[in-house]
Order: structure tokens, then C-alpha cells, then sequence
């Protein structure tokens, strides 16, 4: 678009010219009107705040045009979410201000309807605490007994996002944002990349079923590869992808014609070729081989943090592992719980709108599964799905998580406008695109602050909500805390929807009657 607009502007500008000179005076007055758009065009290609304006200069400002227009134009046409449904405005606008550096505060009191089905609030207390004498950063510390080399993880970080979803730019920009910020960076599948390494921030080496950065030529694991890449400085932390919640139980293809050479070095194959990623691993299958797999990461990393991310499905092949892990007295570091309404790429639409048990019914069911069986203090559990706001990290944690990831704020940060064509290769703001035309416009500088502005308002207000309600550290927040309206008349808090399990309940003869079935069914040396 940039040298359309070049070609565009010279061809016109030297004929209106030439006109006025030979023809008509009358074309000098055309000419200097036109000419007023070619200078903001101009303009617009050297700016670095406006990756949209960069790519498609003096065009690019109809976004703003349907801003101003809101809330009716511009919700209707452009506010959607990545997967099709929609997402609350409220939200979406809180992101790219705090991003920017915009004031986030609202005249007028709430815009929701408190008193619809579904709406949720935390209870606040009389006696709050001050916030400028809170934690401002708060982390976990990731490691249990095992782990040689714990990690402080802050309390929200950046979630997996693999480089060829993503651009380069887009994945240096997560990555200095991160580096900024003194958080995590999720690599997602699709292996380290130079660009994953360049700005220097954290990175969480995510790993799935293609082994991509630790394989062999056929495909399998390679403990060689992967230790090479493991022992990297950079690589704080180390997650076994087992399913996502955009698509779980489905595998991927990399089509050839997007297996550059670049991308093939990264992934470990061939370029050119088609590679497919299958739904399920080679390198283990049944819980006791995956707990035993999970050791193996551990100790060929030299005891980094190691651990596993799900979308809940089949409750018994959880609790199968947990029987594993009891059993073996192997335990991941952490768990990262995937919600069937994460997912910021492309995936079939049964998949990404009917499986996989959304992020809060997942959560709670591992929480209470990992308490029942008396090891949850040896696991931290990372929430991830549709995390975007300081409440909705309240709630995470409340439900049992110790900490969230989030890719769709982040990629919002980032200038993400929504345009939903992430599988087209056409991203028009140079986020979700392999095409240099288009991700130049993203200035990976400009945009690692925004994502650095993001993350560090957004855990501010999570800190201030937490004073509100009364407590000065994350772990005192409570399934009581927060309410949900599931009627016009009737309010229910957390405890209320999601039931807490007692410790050791599952190993002492008082399991839960809810969970007595799957319990029954799971084995630790198969499936099903």
C-alpha cells in the first residue's frame, strides 16, 4: 500500500501539473488540493505510532473517522473478537488506553447492566487497604523441591504466541515489552526464534506435539536438540503443551509454501515441506509416562521449571494424571489452564465455539482436584483464556490460579484493530502477518512500551482491587470474593458455583460425589 500510495501521488501530482501548465490555470487550485492529502499521506509513512496509518497512509485514518462515531458505527462494524464473538467494549477500550498512556477513568458511573444474568463483581471492604504500601509487582516464585533453577514469574505475562502467527516485529515488541516489565514471554509452538531472542526479555520455551526446536528429522523427540536450546539463558521456562483451548484435540498443519527456510532452521525440518503437528505425542502414552517425561525436561534443562498446559476435556485423564504424579512422587512446577474460549489465531469454528471446558469451570476442577489429592502445594496453576483487565486477573486467581497469561490484550497493545484476517496473511496492522510490506509499519520500539504501558497499569489496578477488597497479598483472594448474578433476584458467589474441595479429600475416602465417576475411571497407566 505504502508504494501504491507513492506511485499513486507522483503519477497524479506530475499530470494535475502538467495540466495546470499547458491547459487549464483552474488545475492549480486542483492541484493544491490534492496536494493536502499527499502531504498527510507522507506524514503518515514516517510516524511510528500508528502501524495501520504506516501501512496504508491517509486511508488508514478511516478507523479514526468510525471512531469518532462511536459508540454505534464503529462497534457494529470493527468490535468483534478474534474468534467471532463478541468482546465487551468497555474492555477493548481500557487495553489500547492503557497502552497509549490515556486516561482509563469513566464519567457516568458503570455501563453494564448490573442487573443482567451473568454480570459479576468482587465485594470490597470498609477497612481497605492503602494502596501505595501494597507490592506493586507481585510474583510467584515456580519451582517445587525438584527444580534447581525457580523462577520468579510475575503476575501476569505474555501468553503463547508462536513466530509465523505472529510477525517478526510483533514477536520482538511482545518480547522488549516483556523485558521492560520484568515478565514472561510465552515462545508458543512454534520454537525460538532470533526475534524471541533479540530484545533479551524471559521467555517460556513452549513445546508441543511437533517437538518444533526438539526433534529429529523424522519428527520425534530429540533430547539433544532440545537441551541445546533448553540451556539457553533466555529460557526461563519450560511448558509441555498436552492441548489449547482454540482448538484442543485438533493437530496443525504448516503448509509448505509458508515452511521458509528461516522458519524451517527454527522448527527443525525441512523447507518447503508440509509439516503436520498430530493431536497427540509420541514421546509418551499414558499419565505415568508423561509424569515420567516430565522429569526427563527437568533434568536435561538442569532444573528449570517444567510443567504442562491443558484445556480441560475428559476429567478422568486428569485426575489419571494426578494419580500418576501421587504415585511416581513427580510433580510439574506448574500447570497452565487453557479456556475453550482462548485462541487468537485461526481454528475451525466447532472446535474453537463447542470443545474444550471454558477458562473459570477449568480452573476450579483443577484447583480441586490438585487440592483433593494433597499436592497442590507443589504446582502453581497459570490461568490463560481471555484475560484482559485487573478484575479479570481478581477472578483468575480467586477461582485458584497463582498467576494468568494473556495474548489477546497483548496483541492489542500491540495496535490489533480486530480485523479478523490473522489466517489470510494480510493483517493490515503488520501483527499477525509473514508479509514485510505489511509489518514494517509496526515500529517493535513505539510498541514494546505500549506493551509494557499495558502490563504494568493493568497489574496496578489488579493491585489496587486487591487493597479495595481488604487483603495485601494475591494468595488471600477467595471463590467468596466475587459474585455472579445467575438471576434477576438471585446473587451466588464463586464458592457458591464452584464448590472448593478439601486437602486430601481424594485420598483419604471423601471424594466429592461430583468428581466419584471420573475418579473411578481414571488409571495411571492409560487414558481411558
Amino acid at each position: 500500500m505504502r508504494k501504491g500510495f507513492i506511485l499513486f501521488s507522483m503519477v497524479s501530482l506530475l499530470t494535475l501539473t502538467a495540466l495546470a501548465w499547458f491547459w487549464w490555470t483552474g488545475f492549480w487550485y486542483i492541484l493544491a488540493a490534492f496536494a493536502i492529502p499527499v502531504v498527510i499521506g507522507c506524514y503518515d509513512m514516517v510516524q511510528t505510532k500508528h502501524s495501520l496509518m504506516r501501512n496504508f497512509p491517509f486511508l488508514g485514518r478511516m478507523r479514526w473517522l468510525m471512531e469518532s462515531l462511536r459508540p454505534k458505527l464503529y462497534q457494529y462494524f470493527i468490535e468483534s473478537d478474534l474468534d467471532g464473538r463478541p468482546i465487551n467494549r468497555l474492555d477493548r477500550s481500557t487495553i489500547y488506553q492503557r497502552a497509549k498512556q490515556e486516561t482509563d477513568t469513566m464519567p457516568f458511573g458503570t455501563q453494564l447492566d448490573v442487573y443482567a444474568e451473568g454480570y459479576e463483581w468482587m465485594s470490597h471492604s470498609i477497612a481497605p487497604k492503602d494502596f501505595h504500601r501494597l507490592n506493586h509487582h507481585p510474583k510467584i516464585k515456580v519451582g517445587n523441591a525438584a527444580c534447581r533453577q525457580p523462577y520468579d514469574l510475575s503476575v501476569l505475562n505474555v501468553s503463547a504466541m508462536s513466530f509465523g502467527s505472529l510477525s517478526p516485529n510483533a514477536i520482538m515488541a511482545l518480547n522488549g515489552g516483556a523485558k521492560l516489565g520484568g515478565f514472561a514471554h510465552n515462545t508458543g509452538e512454534g520454537g525460538i526464534s532470533p526475534y524471541h531472542l533479540k530484545m533479551g526479555g524471559d521467555i517460556i520455551w513452549q513445546i508441543g506435539t511437533g517437538y518444533f526446536g526438539a526433534r529429529d528429522k523424522a519428527g520425534n523427540f530429540n533430547t539433544a536438540a532440545f537441551r541445546q536450546n533448553a540451556l539457553r539463558p533466555e529460557v526461563k521456562m519450560i511448558e509441555l503443551k498436552l492441548s489449547q483451548g482454540a482448538k484442543p484435540g485438533h493437530g496443525g498443519i504448516l503448509p509448505g509454501k509458508k515452511n521458509t527456510p528461516e522458519i524451517a532452521a527454527i522448527r527443525l525440518v525441512e523447507p518447503g515441506t508440509t509439516v503436520y503437528s498430530p493431536p497427540y505425542h509420541s514421546a509418551f502414552s499414558t499419565p505415568t509416562e508423561l509424569v515420567q517425561f516430565i522429569g526427563v525436561l527437568r533434568k536435561e534443562s538442569d532444573g528449570k521449571p517444567v510443567g504442562f498446559k491443558l484445556c480441560v476435556g475428559r476429567k478422568n485423564e486428569f485426575i489419571a494424571i494426578c494419580k500418576a504424579m501421587t504415585a511416581l512422587d513427580v510433580y510439574p512446577d506448574f500447570i497452565t489452564v487453557d479456556g475453550g474460549e482462548g485462541g487468537t489465531g485461526a481454528a475451525p469454528q466447532e472446535f474453537s465455539n463447542y470443545v474444550g471446558a471454558p477458562l473459570m469451570d477449568g480452573l476450579a476442577f483443577v484447583q480441586n482436584i490438585l487440592v483433593g489429592f494433597g499436592i497442590r502445594q507443589h504446582i502453581r496453576i497459570i490461568a490463560s483464556g481471555k484475560v484482559l483487565s485487573g478484575f479479570h486477573l481478581v477472578r483468575a486467581l480467586a477461582l485458584g490460579a497463582d498467576a494468568c497469561n494473556s495474548a489477546r490484550a497483548m496483541m492489542m497493545a500491540l495496535g490489533c484493530i480486530q480485523a479478523l484476517v490473522c489466517n489470510t496473511n494480510q493483517c493490515p496492522t503488520g501483527v499477525a502477518t509473514q508479509d514485510p510490506a505489511l509489518s514494517q509499519g509496526l515500529v517493535v520500539e513505539d510498541k514494546a512500551k505500549r506493551v509494557f504501558n499495558y502490563h504494568e497499569d493493568t497489574v496496578k489496578t489488579f493491585v489496587e482491587l486487591m487493597g479495595a477488597a481488604g487483603i495485601d497479598d494475591p494468595a488471600q483472594l477467595t471463590r467468596s470474593h466475587i459474585y455472579r448474578r445467575v438471576f434477576m433476584n438471585e446473587v451466588r458467589t464463586f464458592e457458591d458455583i464452584f464448590p472448593s474441595c478439601t486437602h486430601g479429600c481424594m485420598v483419604n475416602g471423601n471424594i466429592p460425589e461430583r468428581y466419584r465417576d471420573d475418579f473411578e475411571k481414571a488409571f495411571a497407566d492409560r487414558w481411558n
